[in-house]
Order: C-alpha cells, then sequence, then structure tokens
C-alpha cells in the first residue's frame, strides 16, 4: 500500500491522463468513461451532476475530451444539464489536427424515446467538422425517427432497445477508436453489463447529501465486473481515481473463488 502525499509536486498532473496508450481496446473500440461523485456515492446533485464537480475535476473533464474521437452521452443527461458540442483550447485543437483528428470531437447522444430538441445547443451549435449524431434503435418511434433526422443524423443499434455492442461497433466503424463516455449512470451501466467499458475515470467530489442516485446503474442480473487501479492524484479535496478494467474477467473470477 502506498500512501498519497498532499501537497507532493507533480509537474503536469493531466499527463498520466492524456498518455494513456488507448490503442489496443478489449473490443471494438476503447471506451472510456469520465464520472463524478460524493464522497456518500451520489451522483447528483438536485437532478443535475454540475454541483458536483469542483474546478480542478472541471479542468480535467475539459482536458479528457481532447483524446475522444467521439463523446457518448446520454439523453437524460443532455437534457438536465444542457449539454452543447465540445469545446477545446486552441493548443487542445492543434494537437488533435497533429494526430491527424478533427479539431473537436462530435458528440453522440443515446436514446430510445427521442425526445429531443433540435433547437438545443448541442445539435445547433454543432459545427460542420463536428455534428452531432443520435444513437437509437429500430424500435423506436418511427415519427420521432423522421424529425430528429431533421436536425441530426440517426444511427440505429438494436431492435427494442440502444444495444451497447451493437452501439460500439457502429462508432467504431465510422473511425471512432476512443469513446468518451460522460454519462449518466443509466448508460454507464449498461455499458459495463456489455463489458464494454475499458477505462473508468472517477473523481471524488469532498461532498455529501446529493441524490439517492449511483454513479452507475447495471441492469438486473448483471454480473461484477473487475478494475484494476492505475492511477490516484488528489487536489483541493477531490480525489481522481483512473481505472482499467480486467482483461479476462473470467479468469480473474475464477482466480478469486480458490
Amino acid at each position: 500500500m502506498h500512501v498519497l502525499e498532499i501537497g507532493a509536486d507533480v509537474p503536469d498532473p493531466l499527463a498520466p491522463y492524456l498518455e494513456v496508450d488507448r490503442s489496443s481496446p478489449r473490443h471494438e473500440c476503447w471506451v472510456a468513461g469520465h464520472m463524478v461523485a460524493g464522497l456518500d456515492g451520489t451522483a447528483a446533485v438536485g437532478g443535475r451532476v454540475g454541483a458536483l464537480s469542483t474546478r480542478p475535476d472541471q479542468a480535467l473533464f475539459r482536458s479528457m475530451r481532447q483524446i475522444a474521437d467521439v463523446v457518448l452521452v446520454g439523453a437524460e443527461t443532455v437534457r438536465r444539464e444542457g449539454y452543447g458540442p465540445v469545446r477545446l483550447s486552441e493548443d487542445a485543437q492543434a494537437r488533435r489536427r497533429e494526430l491527424g483528428k478533427p479539431a473537436t470531437p462530435p458528440v453522440a447522444v443515446v436514446s430510445r424515446s427521442l425526445n429531443l430538441d433540435g433547437a438545443a445547443s448541442v445539435f445547433a451549435d454543432a459545427p460542420e467538422h463536428a455534428p452531432t449524431v443520435v444513437v437509437t434503435c429500430a424500435g423506436a418511434d418511427a415519427g420521432r425517427r423522421a424529425e430528429v433526422a431533421e436536425f441530426a443524423e440517426v444511427i440505429l443499434a438494436g431492435d427494442e432497445r440502444v444495444d451497447p455492442e451493437q452501439a460500439m461497433r457502429v462508432l467504431s466503424g465510422r473511425g471512432h477508436g476512443v469513446v468518451l463516455c460522460e454519462g449518466g449512470p443509466t448508460w454507464l451501466g449498461e455499458l459495463v453489463a456489455a463489458d464494454r467499458l475499458d477505462e473508468l475515470l472517477l473523481s471524488i467530489s469532498p461532498m455529501m447529501g446529493g441524490d439517492p442516485l449511483p454513479v452507475s446503474v447495471t441492469p438486473p442480473g448483471t454480473g461484477i465486473a473487475r478494475f484494476n487501479l492505475k492511477g490516484v492524484m488528489a487536489e483541493d479535496g477531490t480525489i481522481f481515481l483512473r481505472y482499467e478494467a480486467v482483461p479476462d474477467q473470467t479468469a480473474a473470477g475464477e482466480r478469486s473463488d480458490r
């Protein structure tokens, strides 16, 4: 066990996150989840996550977006948080261009109901090089699909629900090698249940008393997903944890039973 030394100088606290090799995913593409929670595990305050996010967490949130080929988010989170298109600093945009990537990644909104507003910033203000797309399923209302298609490209992944495996295959097929999932808890739980979460970036905010909503809500009957701790840092009372999925969870489960 190692003691986290509070006050120790870290030359570039973002480097351990930005320099991770995400070129070898376990499945179709590398899927990273980025979430924040209170000390009691709550993932929202008054229905929104913004109140949990501290200054250093916001800095990491903005910076992590530069590694993404697409930012994936559930429709409920888009509505509650007032999502807009991804904004990056000029330096971050330049680094992406040097890697042959567009200046900013597009947003992909996951929605079964397609209760989406085309006038919302995430759609209306999206740049031409990174238009927002909507990931839904074949069972979604055909009329709503047609309406949404007026302001966003609609991608089908699944029959009666949005299937995480199919969604990742579709996104990978579009050249998105790194998918950054920013919530919400239900969609993150779907990814965990489908064994599609390669990495979890979890910020622990120094507060308690939020909504009775956990970071991840997995479907009933979902097995246990195991992760290895890869990094720990702290700033201004916020703890930053980085985990990666255990490569062979079946083998890990067998070993733990011995």
